[in-house]
């Protein structure tokens, strides 16, 4: 007998088991149906899209008569043509200008910050900072383009401090107008960063920063062993976020340049826009776009490699 109860006992567990298992796998398939909404909105308004530039990418097409078939020519046309090639290197700037600089000061700022036991008006800072990334981006590039004029800000300043030789026409300049734009970037991204290392600084215990201080830690030797690993998460957030709105800038270089002076600011975005609606190079427009995409996604999964392990 007891053999037999014993002999029997999984065959018992195992069915009680199974009814379990099946419910899980109902909610499973319940669950998919909250997502479907979102993926059917996605599919509709940006996957179908995003194949239809990928089937124009291969044609020769100014968007009215028939297409053509071009094969890799427009891919070759991105890896050969001058132009195409000098907009993706001004983007290849801009990303110092979008990203590099603006984590670098925001670092540096949280060091300040979280060295400081207290600071009064911490709400207000923060809101001050994050407003840039508020404003509508056309909104943002009309003031700037005020603050370049002739007889902008800039040149005022320069000109009140006996600096007026290096007044000029900063978004008319080819040796100025990228880097004008880039600093536009540099303020805008800034304020998002700060927020986002500042937020991460709060979730560090305060116990290692007191730890670290009663040990006679220095400033410097508190940031780099407790609080830059503990920003990891966020800095790779950062880089992400920066980094893409610096490849895919639009706005600012067509409202303050369009493109110009001559071809000194343009990027693959504008290119991609400029020949789809301006010069009726449908196929060659979506070949940038793809390029520009596959950039976008293979940077981003560089900088995923940042994220630390718990997180992913």
């Amino acid at each position: 007998m007891t053999e037999t109860t014993t002999a029997q006992t999984p065959r018992g567990t195992a069915t009680r088991r199974a009814p379990r298992a099946t419910r899980r796998r109902r909610r499973s398939k319940v669950a998919y149906l909250y997502v479907l909404p979102a993926f059917v909105v996605f599919a509709i308004f940006l996957g179908v899209p995003f194949v239809q530039t990928f089937q124009y990418s291969f044609y020769d097409w100014d968007g009215l008569s028939a297409a053509t078939w071009a094969g890799f020519a427009n891919y070759l046309s991105v890896v050969q043509d001058e132009e195409l090639r000098n907009a993706f290197a001004h983007a290849l700037v801009l990303m110092i200008f979008y990203s590099v600089i603006p984590v670098a000061i925001a670092l540096f700022l949280t060091a300040l910050i979280s060295r400081a036991n207290t600071m009064r008006g911490m709400s207000f800072f923060r809101t001050a900072l994050f407003l840039p990334q508020v404003i509508a981006s056309v909104v943002v590039a009309t003031i700037w383009v005020s603050i370049y004029s002739t007889d902008g800000l800039i040149n005022q300043v320069l000109r009140a401090i006996g600096l007026g030789d290096l007044a000029r026409v900063w978004l008319g300049d080819y040796s100025t107008a990228l880097v004008a734009i880039g600093f536009v970037g540099t303020w805008l991204n800034i304020g998002l960063c700060l927020v986002l290392f500042l937020s991460g600084v709060g979730n560090i215990e305060p116990v290692l920063f007191e730890a670290a201080r009663i040990d006679g830690a220095s400033a410097r030797r508190e940031f780099f062993a407790i609080t830059l690993p503990s920003l990891r998460g966020q800095i790779a957030v950062a880089l992400t976020l920066t980094i893409v709105s610096a490849l895919k800038t639009f706005d600012l270089v067509y409202i303050t340049t369009k493109g110009g002076p001559g071809t000194s600011t343009t990027v693959p975005a504008f290119e991609a826009y400029n020949r789809a609606f301006n010069t009726g190079q449908v196929g060659s427009a979506a070949a940038v776009a793809i390029a520009l995409t596959v950039v976008i996604m293979i940077v981003t999964a560089l900088i995923s490699r940042l994220q630390p392990k718990d997180a992913e």
